[in-house]
């Protein structure tokens, strides 16, 4: 299971500058900017959780979830994020697939200030060498 952190900090150590806390079951890469978001990896029993802010999805397979965590932190993928009066309601993960951004996956909160004003920002990281 720490085979996927330990993979996870290998592959950081190819971008200079990069900073990340881990123990032995969570690894987390804040965003650089404001326009970016958090990237993390959490064991949980034999499942691993990867997390982009509110937008998370739980994976058996660790090759999986490591190829999600540092797709997090590059300009391939994007999180749609929907606020109420500053809010955040609901994350989208969107992949870039032939110039076009789609859909993957979405997570929301159930309870929300429905009555109030929608507004999305799109968040997005840019790891490089």
């Amino acid at each position: 299971m720490r085979e996927a952190i330990n993979e996870i900090k290998k592959r950081l150590a190819e971008y200079p500058g990069v900073v990340y806390q881990s123990t032995n079951s969570y690894i987390s890469v804040p965003p650089r900017d404001s326009g970016g978001f958090a990237v993390s990896l959490h064991l949980q029993g034999t499942n691993f959780i990867v997390s982009f802010d509110g937008w998370h999805e739980t994976f058996t397979e660790a090759e999986e979830a490591v190829n999600c965590f540092v797709m997090g932190l590059t300009d391939s993928c994007r999180l749609e994020v929907e606020l109420r009066r500053g809010m955040a309601r609901k994350w989208t993960l969107q992949r870039l697939s032939d110039g076009s951004w789609v859909t993957h996956s979405e997570v929301g909160l159930l309870l929300f200030p429905f009555w109030r004003r929608k507004r999305v920002v799109y968040r997005q990281n840019h790891l490089s060498r």
